[in-house]
């Protein structure tokens, strides 16, 4: 009963991230059912049946809240299906004793790209209004779907950074965009796995649990999508998911326990160093727009 509540509190937290950031609940999720034991290939596909509800009651959500450009979704979604199905009968045929550390690299990574991106970088949003490519958006379908199902997440983390990078789509259209098409990489994704795995490992109570934790999430983090700031909340989802792949790496190599804990110590320095440091930068940003926009009306009342 408690490993079942505390799933749901997971889907509930994975998706308000999710929601609100466009990625981070595939990873997030899929990170905590390693940690307890599940097989890669398990965990991926009880994530994956999980988000075949959240994804539907996220992209409704967000399609209520004006969220969502359709042509987009239409063009990335197919081919990330693709992939996805791809992914998944690709790990349904690795042994286990290989997928784990496979997927924790993947994890990790996906987690490094995610802290960088947003505590470095930020948003890029000044080319909102030109319109996305098919022969960009297919291929960026097939990867991210295909990483998505092989990594137990991924859609998000390669599919939102992509698009708000070629700052053509404002973001929260991104990120609605992004959850919405998602829907159908969960449902290929799962059909992937009922087919190279059955119903083998499986937990229908663990992927009930996420689903319900996500369906609560799933209109409060549409609306909040207006309101939290990106940056400061992918550092912090980045450094849970780095983190908690790099305790699951390192108990696969014979480390002593001191060295085990001072590597995990500098991830914790480090994850604390990003988010201070995105935090500040959003308030920088913040105080930026607030002087052109004080500058522009001073301009405005003069003229």
């Amino acid at each position: 009963m408690q490993t079942l509540v505390l799933l749901a509190l997971v889907g509930l937290g994975a998706q308000l991230v999710d929601g609100s950031l466009g990625m981070a609940y595939g990873v997030t999720s899929t990170t905590l059912l390693l940690a307890i034991g599940t097989n890669p290939a398990a965990a991926s596909a009880t994530v994956h049946l999980a988000e075949i509800g959240t994804t539907l009651a996220s992209g409704a959500s967000h399609w209520r809240f004006g969220n969502v450009d359709w042509r987009v979704v239409a063009r990335i979604g197919v081919p990330g299906a693709i992939g996805a199905f791809a992914g998944a009968t690709f790990l349904s045929w690795l042994s286990t004793d290989l997928a784990k550390p496979v997927m924790s690299v993947l994890l990790l990574a996906l987690g490094v790209y995610v802290l960088s991106r947003f505590t470095f970088r930020g948003l890029r949003t000044d080319k909102i209004g030109q319109p996305l490519r098919r022969r960009f958006l297919a291929p960026l379908g097939l990867v991210g779907g295909f990483l998505d199902a092989t990594g137990g997440g991924g859609w998000g983390p390669v599919g939102t950074p992509a698009i708000l990078a070629s700052g053509r789509l404002e973001p929260r259209k991104v990120i609605g965009s992004i959850d919405t098409s998602e829907f159908f990489v969960a449902v290929a994704a799962s059909l992937g796995f009922l087919v190279g795995l059955g119903t083998a490992g499986i937990d229908p109570m663990w992927a009930t649990a996420l689903l319900l934790g996500g369906l609560v999430a799933a209109p409060v983090a549409a609306w909040l999508v207006r309101l939290v700031p990106p940056r400061v909340l992918g550092s912090a989802v980045g450094g849970v998911i780095v983190l908690t792949n790099s305790r699951t790496l390192l108990a696969t190599v014979d480390l002593a326990p001191a060295w085990t804990t001072v590597v995990l110590a500098a991830v914790v320095v480090l994850w604390a160093v990003a988010v201070a440091w995105s935090v500040r930068a959003h308030r920088r940003e913040q105080s930026a727009t607030v002087a052109r926009t004080t500058t522009q009306d001073a301009h405005s009342v003069g003229g």
